[in-house]
C-alpha cells in the first residue's frame, strides 16, 4: 500500500463526532443553453476522468490501534453511483431551502470504507439552474490541489474534452497487508523511529521558541493562537451544518487593493471583518478587543503541482474589528498580516518536520477527542474566532457537461471550537464566499453573507473610489444566541 503523508493522517484522525473534516465545493451551473447536459452525463463525464483523479480511486487502509500511518490501495470494486448522487430540493428552490439541503449534505461524514468523496446532483433550483456538491476528505485535497482537481472534472470549453486513456498513479501492483503485518510493522516503526523523531523535533520546537519570543517582544507583534476573544462564533458546536454564499466582483476588489496599496488577501480579510463585525454588533456580541482569524496558506511549490495531499501552513491575524474606521482597519489588518508572515516564514526556515510526523495518528484522535470531551472548546480561550481561507481559481470560463459554470462555493471544516469557516475562491471575475457554521452558534448565516458586498463598499468609499450603501435589515437571531 502507499503510505500516507503525516499531515494528511492527522486531518483523518483528527476527527471528532463534531469535527468533520472534509472540504466541500458548491458549484452553480446553468443547463439551459446545454441540451445534451443531464445527471447520467455528469456522472458519466465523472466516471471517464477517474483515471485522472487517484485519489478518487483509493481506499483507506487503516492500520490497527492507530499505531502507524494509514495508507491507500487502490479501490477494485469502484461503484460510481455510490459516489455520483441525484437529489432535489422543495419549492421554490430558493437560496434558504439550497442552504439547508447544502448544510445538512455537508453535515455528516464520508464512508471510510469506500473512497473519501462524494458528488451530489441537486436539481429543483429556481431559474432552472443546477448545483453540484462535491464532498472530500481533507486526507486527500487541500484548497489548492482541490482547485485543480476542479479543472480536471471541468471543461475549457462547451464540447467535454477528449478523456486520456493515461492512469494516473495508479496502485494496482500495491497489495493490502493484512492486519497483523500492519500491527507488527506500525510497532517496529512506533519504536523505532518515533524517538528520533521527538527528539528532531525537540531541537526543532526550541530553536523556534526562541524565534518566536523575539517576535512577541516587538511593539507591534504578531497575533498568537489562543489571544481570540470570545464570542458568540466560539464555544461547543454540534454536528449539524449551514451553508451561504456571497459574491463580489475581483475587478472591484482589487480596484480597493490597489488604492490602499496592500494585498488582494488583506482586501479579503476586510471584508470577512467588515462583514463580522456588522453581525456582531446587531445581536449586542461585539467585543472590545479584535476577532482573530486562523489563515491557511498554500505550501505549494511548482514541484508539488499534481501531489495527493495536504501541503498547507497556517497563521494568525487580526481582524481590526475593533477600529471604526474602515481604511484604518484595513490597514490595521494589513500589518498584522505582514507580521504573521514574517514570523512563519523565520519559523518555516527552522523547520525540518511537524509534530503530526512524530506523533502516531492513535494519539492524535485521542487528543482530538479529549479535547472536545472535556469542553475546552468552550471552557478554554478560543484558539481563533474564524477560519478564512483565500483559493485562487480559473480567471477564465469552465463547463460542466456543456454547462456553463456561474459560480462555485468552496467550504471548510470547523474544528476547535469555531463554529465559522469563510472560504473563498475567484473565479472568472468574481470572488465566490462560501460560509459554513454551526446552526446551533451562529443561526443566521445569510446575514453574514450579505454583509460581505457592503463592507466592500465601504472600503471603496473610504478609499474614494465608491459610495457607501446602506446597511441592510438586522438579522433574526435566537434569544439564546445573544
Amino acid at each position: 500500500m502507499r503510505r500516507m503523508g503525516g499531515q494528511d493522517a492527522a486531518f483523518l484522525y483528527g476527527e471528532t463526532p463534531t469535527w468533520h473534516m472534509h472540504v466541500s465545493a458548491l458549484m452553480l451551473v446553468d443547463p439551459r443553453s446545454a441540451p445534451d447536459f443531464s445527471f447520467e452525463r455528469v456522472r458519466d463525464l465523472t466516471a471517464e476522468r477517474l483515471p485522472q483523479l487517484p485519489q478518487f480511486r483509493w481506499r483507506l487502509v487503516e492500520v490497527p490501534f492507530g499505531v502507524d500511518r494509514p495508507g491507500w490501495v487502490e479501490e477494485r470494486d469502484f461503484d460510481i453511483d455510490y459516489h455520483v448522487r441525484r437529489i432535489g430540493i422543495p419549492s421554490p428552490g430558493g437560496r434558504a431551502e439550497l442552504g439547508e439541503l447544502v448544510g445538512r449534505l455537508a453535515g455528516y461524514k464520508l464512508n471510510r470504507d469506500k473512497p473519501l468523496w462524494e458528488m451530489w446532483f441537486i436539481e429543483g433550483l429556481e431559474d432552472g439552474l443546477v448545483a453540484v456538491l462535491t464532498k472530500m476528505h481533507h486526507a486527500i485535497v487541500d484548497g489548492v490541489s482541490g482547485a485543480g482537481l476542479a479543472e480536471i472534472t471541468l471543461d475549457l470549453e462547451r464540447e467535454p474534452r477528449a478523456q486520456s486513456l493515461e492512469v494516473h498513479e495508479p496502485l494496482h501492483h500495491l497489495r493490502q497487508p493484512s492486519s497483523v503485518e500492519l500491527l507488527a510493522r506500525g510497532l517496529a516503526s512506533t519504536a523505532i523511529l518515533t524517538p528520533v523523531r521527538v527528539a528532531r523535533f525537540g531541537v526543532q520546537a526550541a530553536r523556534q521558541t526562541f524565534t518566536t519570543i523575539g517576535f512577541m517582544r516587538r511593539t507591534e507583534s504578531p497575533v498568537a493562537p489562543f489571544q481570540a476573544p470570545r464570542t458568540t462564533l466560539n464555544g461547543e458546536f454540534t454536528a449539524h451544518r449551514q451553508f451561504s454564499s456571497s459574491s463580489v466582483s475581483l475587478d472591484r476588489a482589487k480596484a480597493v487593493k490597489n488604492a490602499f496599496g496592500l494585498k488582494l488577501n488583506d482586501v479579503v480579510l476586510a471584508a470577512c471583518a467588515g462583514a463580522l463585525r456588522r453581525y456582531l454588533a446587531s445581536i449586542n456580541d461585539l467585543p472590545a478587543e479584535p476577532l482573530v482569524a486562523q489563515v491557511p496558506v498554500s505550501l505549494r511549490t511548482d514541484a508539488d503541482k499534481g501531489e495527493v495531499g495536504n501541503k498547507i501552513g497556517t497563521f494568525w491575524a487580526s481582524l481590526a474589528t475593533d477600529i471604526d474606521d474602515p481604511s484604518e482597519r484595513i490597514a490595521a489588518i494589513a500589518q498584522s498580516t505582514a507580521n504573521a508572515k514574517e514570523m512563519r516564514e523565520a519559523l518555516s526556515a527552522q523547520r525540518i518536520m511537524g509534530l503530526t510526523d512524530t506523533t502516531p495518528p492513535g494519539l492524535i484522535s485521542l487528543a482530538a477527542r479529549m479535547y472536545s470531551a472535556a469542553g475546552l472548546d468552550w471552557r478554554s480561550p478560543p484558539v481563533f474566532n474564524v477560519i478564512i481561507s483565500n483559493v485562487p481559481g480559473p480567471p477564465f470560463p469552465l463547463y460542466l457537461a456543456g454547462a456553463p459554470l456561474q459560480a462555485m462555493y468552496p467550504m471548510g471544516p470547523l474544528l476547535f471550537g469555531g463554529a465559522l469557516n469563510i472560504t473563498v475562491m475567484s473565479y472568472c471575475g468574481s470572488l465566490d464566499f462560501g460560509f459554513l457554521s454551526c446552526p446551533e452558534a451562529v443561526p443566521d448565516l445569510d446575514f453574514i453573507a450579505d454583509g460581505i458586498p457592503l463592507a466592500l463598499a465601504e472600503l471603496e468609499a473610504a478609499a474614494g473610489i465608491g459610495p457607501v450603501t446602506e446597511p441592510g435589515p438586522e438579522p433574526e437571531v435566537a434569544a439564546d444566541a445573544r
